[in-house]
């Protein structure tokens, strides 16, 4: 029997978007391009992202199932990408990343994480 961890890898989703985001909240694309730490940062987070991503998938699709319009295995992907071409990561898919999709995974993750609570 699986422990069920859902709470805790949406739980983790949501620090790591909130984190990734607050980053480079007001920051200018040309200063982010310029920043590695801040770069790695952000990537970092989008690992943890990832990873509790792929978690879910394996172990929670039904519960994903209740969410098709959340890019999960794009999550997943991206976790993959950087993990394994590290020295190949394309700053300007993480900024778009984070400007356009984390926004979105923000207003989501919430209420999605109140329904895993009470699935407990």
């Amino acid at each position: 029997m699986i422990e069920n961890r859902l709470s805790d890898y949406l739980d983790h989703m949501l620090e790591a978007t909130k984190l990734a985001y607050c980053y480079v909240e007001g920051m200018p694309k040309e200063d982010f391009m310029a920043d590695t730490r801040t770069q790695q940062a952000v990537i970092m987070n989008l690992i943890i992202l990832g990873e509790a991503a792929t978690k879910l998938i394996k172990d929670y699709s039904e519960f994903l199932d209740q969410y098709p319009d959340v890019p999960w295995r794009s999550m997943k992907g991206m976790r993959n990408r950087i993990a394994h071409g590290y020295f190949d990561i394309n700053l300007d898919t993480v900024w778009e990343t984070v400007q356009m999709s984390l926004p979105q995974l923000l207003e989501r993750l919430p209420d999605m994480l109140e329904a895993a609570e009470k699935q407990k």
